[in-house]
């Protein structure tokens, strides 16, 4: 289990400083097998799908599953054999699950014949085989309309506490009547909110070297009593916005501040949905830390695509070298506001600054029962959320399912 940890928090560290040649993937051309991704629907992935597509002709096939839900289906799509996809689009969150159940292949072959030159920094290597190749890097950031801190007359906040202050400041001026937004739809969003904050105490989520929780302490009450004092500045309907929400709240002009993902950066500051004024006014900047610190109060991660386990090799060679054709300089290039691309010949655009200032958070982390966590954090946070109960009764309710989840996966004895 540690090696499967450091392995992967290696692997992501070494991501954000890759610097090796890659090729552009030219000649690309899949004529026999089928192709069939799953993946989030964010403009990148959505991306790198259309150029896998690009490779595909004659005799092979295409499809793909661009959904905001792949994190709820990807294990029973790749469970039955054959699998319902060839590829999954995974992040260093949710390849744990898929790792767990043996429903990934390795893929040092695939990459020794078509690929023997690609950066190593992009090769997620866990237990000696390689397991997913990573194109984009990605963390949530500060986002904020810089006229309107000017016009409250607020300097771009560092922490929580700046971000408070600016919201007052803002709503007391009548500028906006809900200055911030964020992801804190009820599930894997709000769960994600949470470990965001508690990493930004520097302490750990688990206690040393166990499975066992270690949450309902005074970092967790900070963490929870900062996301509700935030959340009286967000719209109502608060625990309802994902990352497609909250992106059409700011490009909407209803928002100043949000931590929001460096995915989004680049098309909310695209020529689309929008005006002008709101892009030119809209900058990035690390995340903020909750009070002192020590650490941002966000989780660094990667996003890659893995090769299913469960499906023909001539599938699996099929999809790869489709999705290498995806991943390439060329289409980093041809795309840079979409994503803080891996590609070594990525140029970085101005909509990368936050993540790279972002760059020395905490990866998010990476044990095989962390969904698990996540999960009781996402189901049972909302009450608290909500008013309805207090930050210790929800941190109580949530290792209460998190330990119970854990002992039927046997991860607690």
């Amino acid at each position: 289990m540690k090696d499967f940890t450091t392995a992967l928090l290696s692997g992501v560290a070494a991501l954000a400083f890759a610097s090796s040649a890659m090729a552009d993937g030219h000649g690309c051309s899949v004529t026999s097998g089928s192709v069939r991704i799953l993946g989030n629907e964010f403009p990148a992935i959505q991306t790198i799908a259309a150029k896998a597509q690009e490779c595909v002709s004659g005799d092979a096939t295409f499809a793909s599953n661009l959904t905001k839900d792949h994190r709820d289906i990807q294990v029973a799509a790749l469970t039955p054999n054959p699998a319902e996809y060839t590829s999954a689009i995974v992040a260093n969150g949710s390849i744990v699950p898929l790792m767990n159940d043996g429903l990934i292949r390795p893929l040092d072959d695939l990459v020794a014949k078509h690929a023997p030159d690609f950066p190593k920094s992009q090769l997620i290597t866990i237990n000696g085989q390689i397991m997913a190749v990573a194109f984009m890097a990605n963390a949530q950031h500060l986002f904020y309309r810089e006229d309107i801190l000017a016009e409250a007359g607020v300097e771009v906040p560092t922490s929580y506490e700046d971000v408070l202050a600016a919201a007052k400041a803002i709503k007391d001026k009548g500028l906006l009547e809900y200055p911030l937004s964020g992801t804190y739809k009820a599930g894997w969003n709000l769960g994600e909110e949470f470990v965001n904050m508690y990493m930004g105490t520097g302490a750990s989520m688990f206690e040393e070297g166990t499975a066992s929780p270690a949450i309902n302490n005074e970092n967790g009450i900070a963490a929870l009593n900062m996301m509700k004092a935030l959340s009286e500045y967000m719209n109502p309907d608060f625990l309802t916005y994902d990352s497609n929400a909250a992106a059409a709240e700011w490009e909407a002009g209803n928002v100043a501040i949000m931590n929001m993902w460096g995915s989004r950066a680049g098309p909310v500051t695209d020529d689309e949905g929008s005006t002008p004024e709101i892009v030119a006014a809209t900058k990035f900047a690390a995340a903020p830390t909750l009070g002192e610190g020590p650490e941002l109060a966000t989780t660094l991660w990667w996003d890659g695509f893995t090769i299913a386990a469960n499906i023909s090799d001539e599938d699996a060679e099929a999809t790869f070298i489709a999705l290498m054709n995806g991943i390439n300089d060329a289409t980093a290039n041809a795309n840079p506001e979409q994503a803080v691309w891996l590609s070594p010949g990525y140029k970085p655009s101005p909509a990368a600054a936050g993540v790279f200032a972002s760059a020395s958070a905490t990866p998010y982390p990476m044990v095989p029962y962390g969904g698990l966590m996540h999960t009781a954090l996402g189901a049972e946070l909302t009450e608290f959320m909500q008013g309805n109960e207090s930050a210790e009764q929800a941190l109580a309710d949530v290792e209460a399912a998190y330990t119970a989840a854990a002992k039927e996966a046997g991860f607690i004895q």
